[in-house]
């Protein structure tokens, strides 16, 4: 479906393993950087569990210069995740693209140290997953894991937010969702520039049908595992009705 995808997504979301693995996937992301479409290119990290190799990384970035590049970031790990940002901090990128800090950590003032290290040293932009165990436990606290995670986050960006950590001015990436209708949360939220998910495609590959006030599991499916599985005309139905559906439950 990647040729479909230009007609439902906003813009393309890069994954640079990906460009090694696949020729299709590549030829698909040159023609989108000749389209003038936005790219921005993430470190892999969530689907390999660690980030792509330096090099490969860097050469990337010079080959399709995304207009966005996400710095590699260590899981759950605040001190390894400064570092990172530290050693990529002048690292040479195209003039055209920014580069984005991860805020990784074990709690909401691990997160904060990370965002105020970031514009100390003069990142213009961050990011922040979706997955942090220690969302289940500041959020709604539900036998329900994932709307647990969901509202963590929630809580997390507003807390933040309350406590003068995040400014209306800043520009914030959500990385992925632990449930797609989280995101209508943030409609007095100018700070959140962009988001990534790709829980409409991947609950239509498990046969999941969005309701309208969005889903209550996660799917199973991972984009690294299915990407080139053959799709079923039910299973393109199911992600093209989920697609429509999660901008209206998102007012996107």
């Amino acid at each position: 479906m990647l040729e479909e995808s230009r007609e439902f997504n906003d813009y393309d979301y890069c994954l640079p393993h990906l460009l090694d693995e696949n020729e299709a996937y590549r030829e698909y992301f040159f023609k989108s950087k000749e389209l003038g479409r936005y790219i921005i290119m993430d470190n892999s990290l969530h689907e390999l569990g660690e980030a792509y190799g330096k090099d490969r990384l860097l050469y990337w970035v010079y080959e399709l210069e995304p207009d966005e590049f996400i710095v590699p970031d260590v899981w759950e790990d605040m001190a390894k995740t400064i570092r990172n940002a530290r050693s990529w901090k002048d690292v040479f990128v195209p003039e055209r693209t920014t580069k984005v800090a991860v805020a990784q950590g074990k709690n909401i003032s691990q997160i904060a140290t990370c965002i105020e290290t970031f514009k100390s040293l003069g990142y213009k932009k961050y990011a922040m997953s979706y997955g942090a165990d220690f969302y289940n436990e500041v959020g709604t606290i539900s036998p329900n894991k994932d709307l647990s995670k969901m509202f963590g986050r929630i809580h997390t960006v507003n807390y933040l937010h309350d406590l003068g950590v995040i400014h209306n001015n800043d520009r914030v990436h959500l990385l992925g969702c632990s449930l797609p209708q989280e995101f209508g949360f943030y409609q007095n939220a100018p700070y959140i520039e962009t988001i990534d998910t790709s829980s409409p495609v991947m609950a239509g590959v498990d046969l999941v049908k969005y309701e309208a006030n969005g889903i209550f599991t996660k799917p199973k499916a991972n984009m690294n595992t299915v990407f080139e599985d053959d799709l079923t005309d039910q299973q393109k139905l199911y992600i093209k009705q989920n697609v429509k559906l999660f901008k209206q439950i998102n007012k996107l």
